[in-house]
């Protein structure tokens, strides 16, 4: 089969090839699956770099997270039957034609959503949950300002937060971008960036944001200081623009606010009960037909540098996907 390894860490991709290696044999509580679909993320790109906090020894297959059909199942694996539509958490392996997971990291396709929604839904919407669910406490009515709100993460984030009755300031640097989320997801204010944003965050919510969402960093966190409200919740989800901002603790002694580190998946592992409620609780919305992740590139396997460079020049509104089937 065809699958997408890294040999060595280095820049530009150059450690990353797409190489013909033997189907697996799933093992005891192991699935094979079909891959019909692969949602590409920020860690897939940083991991061929050895820039991310997973560091698995080279060589290793990428791809965190997939859609397909179950092709074999494992011995003592019930539940699960052969042609079975599912998602599943792959961390390594999903940029394939085949991936092997634990019978434990799949679970069923939502009818709602196609192959290529399904495999770029779990990531993005189980963050935008966990950050305004179990640690922002979101309240109905609340403002929410969401930074990079045309990537994967920022556009969950604005889909879940309109679910959850909130009141959603999307930003972006293109105005481009902007027009898209206005017109298919309808915040109730677009804001550019790079015109600066504090002061007409401040006159839109009447005071300031009673929630923002960054996972952004740099200035854009540091301005964000500026327009967050008193008791407000400032979610570090991550750094796209490259720098690691720091706040003087003054700020949020002045004016109320918390800093709240946001790792969905380490959330889970540390609260494993609340872990899956969590996962139970977005799939359940995709299932019911609540939530829109859109799906902004469907590239073929042998294209996968296309679909990398889509989202390293921030060129994606929404997600990016492999289809090895294409």
């Amino acid at each position: 089969m065809r699958a997408l390894i890294v040999d060595r860490l280095a820049p530009d991709y150059a450690g990353v090839s797409l190489q013909d290696i033997p189907v697996p044999t799933p093992g005891p509580g192991e699935v094979l699956v079909k891959v019909r679909a692969a949602g590409v993320n920020f860690p897939d790109l940083l991991m061929t770099r050895g820039e991310y906090q997973l560091k698995p020894p080279l060589p290793f297959g990428l791809g965190m997270e997939l859609s397909g059909e179950i092709e074999a199942l494992g011995p003592g694996v019930e539940g699960l039957s052969l042609g079975e539509t599912v998602v599943g958490g792959a961390k390594l392996g999903g940029f394939a034609e085949y991936a092997l997971l634990p019978a434990a990291a799949v679970r069923a396709k939502p009818a709602a959503l196609s192959f290529a929604q399904a495999a770029g839904y779990g990531a993005a919407y189980l963050t935008a949950y966990v950050a305004f669910v179990r640690r922002a406490n979101l309240q109905p009515g609340e403002w929410v300002l969401v930074h990079g709100a045309a990537g994967g993460v920022g556009l969950a984030a604005v889909d879940l937060a309109k679910v959850l009755g909130a009141r959603v300031i999307a930003t972006s640097a293109s105005d481009e971008k902007l027009a898209v989320l206005q017109r298919e997801y309808a915040p109730d204010a677009v804001l550019n960036v790079t015109r600066g944003f504090r002061e007409r965050v401040k006159e839109i919510t009447g005071g300031g944001a009673d929630v923002i969402y960054d996972p952004v960093g740099g200035d854009v966190f540091d301005e964000s200081v500026r327009c967050i409200a008193f008791d407000g919740r400032l979610l570090v989800i991550g750094f796209t623009s490259g720098r690691i901002p720091q706040v003087s603790v003054n700020m949020p002694l002045i004016k109320g606010f918390s800093v709240v580190g946001v790792r969905a998946g380490e959330y889970g592992r540390q609260f494993p009960e609340r872990g899956r409620e969590n996962q139970a609780a977005i799939w359940k919305l995709a299932e019911e037909g609540r939530v829109k992740p859109r799906v902004h590139a469907e590239v073929p396997l042998a294209d996968w540098r296309e679909a990398f460079e889509l989202l390293a020049g921030r060129k994606v509104i929404g997600k990016a996907v492999i289809r090895p089937d294409l």
